[in-house]
């Protein structure tokens, strides 16, 4: 499979938004814990992007997404918050890394992020931060990548089916 993994200006994420919402909930009812409960509803999944989309357009998030080149279907996103306080304009938080069920363990997140920590190091940020599921896949990802880890945080937050899962915290200097 061939992937194009592009940064999503506002005309498409705009465009983008209904498939963002499906791959949203596809994720939470696989189970990802990405700040979401299920039974997640489409118009609570929309009302997310919307509100995404908003931040995009202040310049507070960059997100991009990741499609079959042949097909054009969306197989992954990611996003990078900047709109940090005052005090830390040298750093940026990653955020929602999401992966089809479907489509993943075929390093479509490696893509992603790979092409976030450049954008992140061609616009001068120097420290960027994430959190993930302890024990999850995603922490060899980030391990891979030169992410190191700070540590873990017990009962931090919940899977969608309500049972608990501790984070681990992560982070990356781009200098």
């Amino acid at each position: 499979m061939s992937v194009t993994v592009r940064l999503l200006d506002q005309a498409g994420l705009a465009a983008a938004l209904p498939e963002l919402s499906k791959l949203l909930i596809a994720c939470v009812e696989a189970g990802a814990s990405i700040g979401f409960m299920a039974v997640l509803s489409p118009a609570r999944a929309d009302a997310f992007w919307t509100d995404i989309a908003g931040q995009v357009e202040r310049g507070d998030r960059l997100i991009w997404s990741a499609r079959d080149t042949d097909t054009g279907a969306l197989l992954g996103s990611v996003q990078l918050i900047t709109g940090l306080p005052d005090n830390q304009p040298h750093r940026g938080d990653v955020a929602k890394l999401m992966v089809s069920p479907e489509a993943r363990r075929r390093g479509i997140a490696d893509l992603l992020m790979a092409a976030l920590e450049a954008k992140a190091r061609d616009t001068g940020l120097r420290t960027l931060v994430l959190d993930t599921v302890t024990g999850s896949p995603a922490e060899a990802l980030y391990r891979k990548r030169g992410w190191v880890e700070v540590g873990p945080v017990p009962d931090y937050a919940l899977f969608p089916d309500g049972s608990a899962c501790s984070t681990t915290f992560f982070y990356k200097s781009l200098a």
